[in-house]
């Protein structure tokens, strides 16, 4: 077997043959472009029409984020890479943890006083010509990234929050050209290395947390901060 190949495989996450993602693709043509074109263009789709948000589980597969039509780092590197492979471009998964200072704003109240300190993060890493790719930038829809920044448009050095952690508020990198992508870089605190895939990932590593909180978090907590992230993206006379 090539050792690329290992970064092609479909797996239960990443359920590439769904007729959901199946479609997509064939609608998109990604499949017709070349390699650099059509990491661009799944990039693009995944970072601004699957909105940030959170989903119930990070452990959901990737035709689950697309019929939910929003995601955070896990989930919509799920879809990503789900995507990717299935139009030949091997990708991997690099496993962290970040401060869930990060997450303030987005999470509020009492939903941010009872989260666990460390928050289970991932990117996901492309292959293309030679070259892994970090790229972390797809987290965040750039309609919400560009409220966020005219709400704090007197920003101009770092921010942490809001989901985003960044050196550089109004210019961060997050257009793929041939180089990473960060959005939460700046707020990890521990790096789990790199996986296969999220299957392989979450097997050894995951959100460290009760029942008690796991069911509050799907059943309320998840609703509230996709609230306040749907506030942000459509707040107006900002």
């Amino acid at each position: 077997m090539n050792d690329m190949d290992k970064y092609l495989k479909s797996t239960p996450m990443l359920d590439y043959e769904s007729a959901g993602i199946v479609k997509l693709i064939d609608e998109r043509g990604w499949k017709k472009l070349s390699e650099f074109e059509c990491i661009k263009a799944v990039y693009n789709y995944i970072r601004d029409e699957i909105l940030f948000g959170y989903n119930v589980d990070d452990s959901i597969p990737a035709s689950k984020v697309l019929k939910d039509g929003y995601g955070q780092c896990n989930t919509k590197g799920t879809l990503f890479m789900a995507i990717l492979r299935s139009c030949g471009i091997p990708c991997r998964i690099h496993g962290f943890t970040i401060d869930k200072e990060l997450q303030k704003g987005a999470m509020t109240g009492i939903v941010y006083h009872n989260a666990p300190r460390n928050v289970f993060h991932s990117w996901v890493e492309v292959y293309l010509e030679g070259t892994w790719y970090e790229l972390e930038a797809f987290i965040v829809d750039k309609p919400y990234l560009d409220k966020l920044q005219k709400i704090n448009k007197d920003c101009t050095g770092s921010f942490c929050g809001f989901g985003v952690a960044v050196t550089d508020f109004m210019n961060p990198t997050i257009d793929f050209n041939r180089n990473n992508t960060y959005i939460q870089k700046e707020g990890i605190n521990q790096d789990f290395g790199i996986y296969d895939s999220p299957d392989d990932l979450l097997k050894e590593h995951s959100q460290e947390i009760g029942p008690v909180k796991a069911f509050a978090y799907r059943n309320l907590g998840r609703h509230l901060m996709n609230h306040n992230v749907k506030k942000i993206r459509e707040a107006k006379n900002v």
